[in-house]
């Protein structure tokens, strides 16, 4: 799996009248195909941060990617269109888990991350 690794993502009002959903930053997702990836915003978070891949438009603290296994020739890699809104610019951070191992990542949503912003 594969989460943008910029410092800070472009966050932008979206319209939403949901607290936790004021801004939101685009990005893709890229899965492994034949890979299930769960992702969560850390406890804590969940007041603050949704998530969201796929045409349903679903915003929810926890998420379950499924990437559907290649068929003939098609490509190993899976990219979903979405992203995460939050209740203000923040880093935000998430908890992984594929294959049965759990990894932190943290976003800077509309501003930079730093050891500080997440604790």
């Amino acid at each position: 799996m594969a989460v943008p690794d910029a410092p800070v993502m472009s966050a932008e009002d979206s319209g939403e009248t949901e607290p936790a959903a004021r801004l939101f930053a685009k990005w893709g997702l890229i899965v492994r195909a034949g890979t299930v990836v769960d992702l969560r915003v850390a406890p804590g978070w969940q007041d603050r941060a949704r998530l969201g891949w796929g045409g349903t438009g679903t915003r929810a603290a926890a998420v379950t990617v499924h990437a559907c296994t290649p068929e003939g020739g098609q490509a190993q890699w899976r990219a979903f269109v979405g992203g995460t809104w939050v209740a203000q610019a923040a880093c935000v951070p998430l908890i992984v888990t594929s294959n049965g191992q759990n990894d932190s990542v943290d976003l800077g949503i509309g501003v930079p991350c730093d050891k500080a912003a997440t604790s």
